[in-house]
């Protein structure tokens, strides 16, 4: 099963949607700003997506520099941020057992 943490009104989000859909009918859509995932559901996507938090955070997106550029927080505090504020949230991001990526680009998803 794919699961997509997807947001409809982003096309990057809508085309990985689409590209996913053609190939596994198994999917699962979270739509992540209705659906905000946990602290520890963030944990887990940052260990598949072999990341730390700030490299998943929408560094244009108003509330991050109105609120918390230039400003020092440790891993947790920055996913306790996210799980608060999923607009923050890097989108979109697609899993696959023990395997996830952040496709915004045509060649991730292909390599997915």
């Amino acid at each position: 099963m794919i699961k997509i943490y997807h947001n409809p009104r982003c096309q990057k989000s809508r085309t990985a949607l689409a590209y996913v859909e053609e190939r596994d009918e198994n999917i699962e859509v979270v739509e992540y700003l209705k659906n905000p995932p946990t602290a520890k559901e963030l944990k887990e996507v940052l260990q598949l997506l072999k990341m730390k938090p700030m490299d998943i955070i929408r560094k244009k997106e108003t509330l991050y520099i109105d609120s918390y550029k230039d400003k020092e927080f440790t891993d947790a505090q920055w996913i306790s941020i996210l799980a608060e504020h999923p607009v923050l949230i890097e989108r979109p991001i697609l899993i696959n057992k023990n395997k996830a990526v952040i496709a915004r680009d045509e060649a991730t998803l292909k390599s997915f």
